[in-house]
């Protein structure tokens, strides 16, 4: 057997997941065949290399034993006498860091354990993963997993909506509901978490003397398939399977895609679109994207959830809208420490839009997720007005009057705008929610 087969096979046996050195010493003499003394050593130093991080990628310990100069002089050593007992192709068990000990995953041991759960075949699977990035050289966009809309943003710059195909869809879901909603997000994310709103990110902040807000560019496709399967492997998935899921919710858009931009996209807009979208990443559309994209976060959020408590200041995160709030003293430092939270994000893996940091002061109007802040929660004037003007001319010349962009539910999308004022400001959305009660409905 050749010198790279060993090494491969040895690294497969210290990936079965033991934690304890004498624990993967003898898995390693089971897969040679014999307890070699230098084994003991080896599995020692391999336990103190990865101890505390997620389980290994098979090739980072097959660089491992390759750098090791101890394996290497056994091998030089017993040169032909090294061979293979066992080539341990089976399943892996479960390997979670000890922050997701905890966590309450369904147990996937193999590629084949990920087809049978989601209720697909191997092949299927291989498809919908798509591990080679193939469907990003399609000739046609119709063989992709995704639809797509490329959407020319206001401000300037290109925004790809990526919705996944009912199939695909169906997958993402499963993953969602029995993977992703059971880890727990950080306590400063508020954006796509069950029980938190954009009510519950901005109230903190009501009545602060200084307010700060800060935007993230390209929030969901700076988050690469690579971090998504590295956070599989942190919850406890063998690589094959990490890797399988990871491919599933994200993507590679394909290069036909751009040839149906609008023509008022700039051109050097979609070339730098067209270079971040055609790289593996958490697609905006896909029922997985949020969710994955508050756990990948979840250093972002410690690293500034820490750096706040030390400036006297809170901080929360919806989505890619970072805030933080402070009084006086955090005023005097607030250049300085926007600064560093640049700094941060970029260490993460992540952009700061600098044209869209808004420092905002208790004399002027502190807003966030279109929400004001500055002595209570409330919505802007504007938009209560609006609606209230809405309201009256429906009580008065009936709502058919109003109905300008025919909603097919005009009633139900009312009650809908009054119900959420009411979880804003419930006392001043009882005058709109007398108002809506006057309306003769047919």
């Amino acid at each position: 057997m050749s010198n790279a087969s060993l090494v491969r096979v040895l690294a497969r046996a210290f990936l079965t997941g033991e934690r304890a050195p004498d624990a993967v010493a003898a898995r390693g003499a089971q897969a040679l065949g014999h307890n070699w003394p230098w084994l003991g050593p080896v599995a020692r130093r391999y336990v103190a290399q990865f101890a505390g991080q997620a389980r290994p990628r098979h090739r980072d310990v097959v660089r491992f034993l390759l750098a090791d100069r101890g394996f290497q002089k056994a091998r030089h050593r017993h040169r032909g006498r090294l061979g293979i007992a066992d080539w341990l192709i089976g399943s892996q068990p479960m390997l979670p860091v000890a922050a997701a000990a905890s966590w309450d995953l369904p147990s996937i041991d193999s590629a084949g354990s990920l087809a049978a759960w989601l209720g697909v075949g191997t092949s299927e699977l291989d498809w919908f993963a798509d591990l080679n990035w193939l469907a990003r050289f399609a000739p046609d966009s119709r063989l992709s997993h995704y639809r797509y809309r490329v959407l020319v943003k206001r401000t300037g710059g290109v925004r790809l909506i990526e919705a996944p195909k009912d199939r695909l869809k169906t997958l993402q879901r499963l993953i969602l509901s029995s993977i992703l909603d059971r880890i727990p997000p950080h306590p400063a994310a508020h954006g796509f978490v069950r029980a938190r709103s954009i009510r519950t990110f901005a109230a903190p902040h009501v009545g602060r003397h200084i307010l700060l807000r800060v935007d993230m560019q390209d929030f969901f496709p700076s988050i690469s398939a690579t971090r998504v399967q590295a956070m599989f492997r942190t919850a406890g998935y063998p690589e094959s399977v990490a890797d399988l899921l990871g491919g599933i919710c994200t993507n590679a858009v394909p290069r036909a895609v751009w040839r149906e931009a609008p023509t008022a996209a700039e051109p050097a807009e979609l070339r730098e679109a067209r270079a971040l979208y055609t790289r593996p990443h958490l697609p905006q559309g896909a029922c997985t994207s949020p969710a994955l994209a508050n756990i990948c976060a979840w250093r972002l959020d410690c690293r500034l959830a820490g750096l706040a408590e030390t400036c006297g200041a809170t901080y929360t995160r919806y989505a890619d809208d970072l805030a933080f709030s402070g009084d006086a003293a955090f005023e005097r430092g607030i250049g300085r420490f926007a600064s560093y939270v640049a700094v941060i994000a970029r260490e993460e893996g992540f952009a700061v839009n600098h044209r869209k940091t808004r420092i905002m002061r208790q004399g002027a109007r502190q807003h966030l997720a279109g929400l004001v802040a500055n002595q209570r929660l409330n919505v802007p004037r504007a938009e209560f007005d609006l609606l209230k003007a809405i309201l009256t001319n429906c009580a008065r010349f009936g709502p058919e009057s109003q109905n300008r962009k025919q909603h097919p539910r005009f009633r139900a999308h009312l009650e809908g705008r009054v119900a959420f004022l009411e979880s804003i400001n419930r006392t001043k959305a009882q005058r709109l929610r007398a108002i809506l009660d006057r309306i003769t409905w047919e």
